[in-house]
């Protein structure tokens, strides 16, 4: 599912290559002993020949939630090494927090065998609770005066529950997952989502879906009803990265990686088998799509004339971004 070697998301973080990560987090745990989630406030990365650096103290905010029927409790996490798969729900939890601070980029870190170790939890105004317990839960709440609201029932809660990320906007919270990239600059509409492990490198403006596994490179749009093809769905192992300045036109998809400064015309799915012709120097070639994967400079559209899929290289500019729409 991932690579496994750990990459620096910041530039601004030391150079020394990151091994390991800890954090001191506050788990909701079941009365037999489920760790529902875990939030760390502040996780760290542990990098080679440094100690791990201090965490807070969350001893004072333990407790008992009789509503929930379940332990708030304070935990602390270690991560020898990020290369190897995750252990348990609390080591996958912070790994996910790792993505969401932008400490480490996605794809970088192991993440296999990530969705058994999550619970599939009912996500509450009150907070994660197992899914068989939540019509006793709502009538608990309705006693004690509350009125209990189910956000969704999954194995990922909304990264803003846990991670808000300095220089973002998001317009609706509950279309971004725990464990997106969201670098600063990025802004996520309405409409637009980010899974697990995939994310923004720079200022982005997302309308469609960023599936897991994908990068978005700086400056790119992802227009409305968009869609890139991630690594989950059909065992799929190409892993799509979309460049610097590129434009996905409106109900477009992708299924190839793309240089930078590339444009796909709306509506236009392009996937890695789609059979097109190549434009260029004077020559049509018909090639399959996987043979431009991560070419600079192209447009991929659809002949007007014949309804055939093209590419050829581009000239002049697309417009870019509004920078009115990306200032903070």
């Amino acid at each position: 599912m991932t690579e496994t070697v750990a990459v620096q998301a910041d530039p601004a973080q030391p150079s020394s290559r990151p091994v390991g990560a800890n954090g001191a987090g506050l788990a909701t745990r079941t009365t037999d002993g489920v760790v529902l989630d875990v939030w760390y406030p502040a996780p760290t990365l542990v990098t080679d020949g440094q100690p791990p650096t201090g965490q807070p103290d969350l001893s004072a905010a333990e407790r008992h939630d009789a509503i929930r029927g379940v332990d708030v409790v304070a935990i602390d996490t270690s991560i020898t090494s990020l290369a190897d798969a995750p252990t348990d729900t609390a080591d996958a939890y912070l790994r996910l927090h790792l993505l969401s601070t932008r400490l480490v980029l996605p794809r970088s870190i192991n993440l296999d065998g990530v969705f058994g170790l999550l619970p599939n939890n009912a996500w509450t105004s009150l907070g994660p609770v197992p899914v068989d317990t939540v019509e006793q839960v709502r009538l608990t709440a309705a006693v004690a005066g509350h009125r209990l609201t189910v956000h969704g029932v999954d194995k990922f809660p909304r990264m803003t529950d846990y991670v808000v990320p300095a220089g973002v906007r998001i317009a609706d919270a509950d279309r971004v997952r725990l464990g997106a990239h969201l670098a600063a600059g990025t802004t996520v509409m309405h409409e637009g989502f980010c899974n697990f492990n995939a994310g923004t490198l720079g200022t982005s403006m997302v309308e469609g879906r960023i599936s897991q596994g994908v990068l978005v490179g700086d400056g790119s749009d992802i227009g409305g009803g968009a869609s890139i093809i991630g690594t989950l769905s059909g065992g799929g192992k190409e892993q799509v990265t979309i460049g610097a300045g590129c434009l996905l036109g409106a109900n477009s998809g992708v299924g190839i990686s793309l240089g930078d400064d590339c444009v796909i015309e709306s509506g236009l799915y392009l996937t890695y088998g789609t059979k097109l012709t190549l434009l260029a120097d004077g020559q049509a070639t018909v090639v399959k799509a996987s043979a431009l994967s991560g070419m600079a400079g192209l447009l991929f559209r659809r002949n007007s004339l014949t309804g055939g899929v093209e590419a050829l290289p581009r000239t002049g500019s697309w417009g870019g971004l509004n920078s009115v729409l990306h200032a903070q």
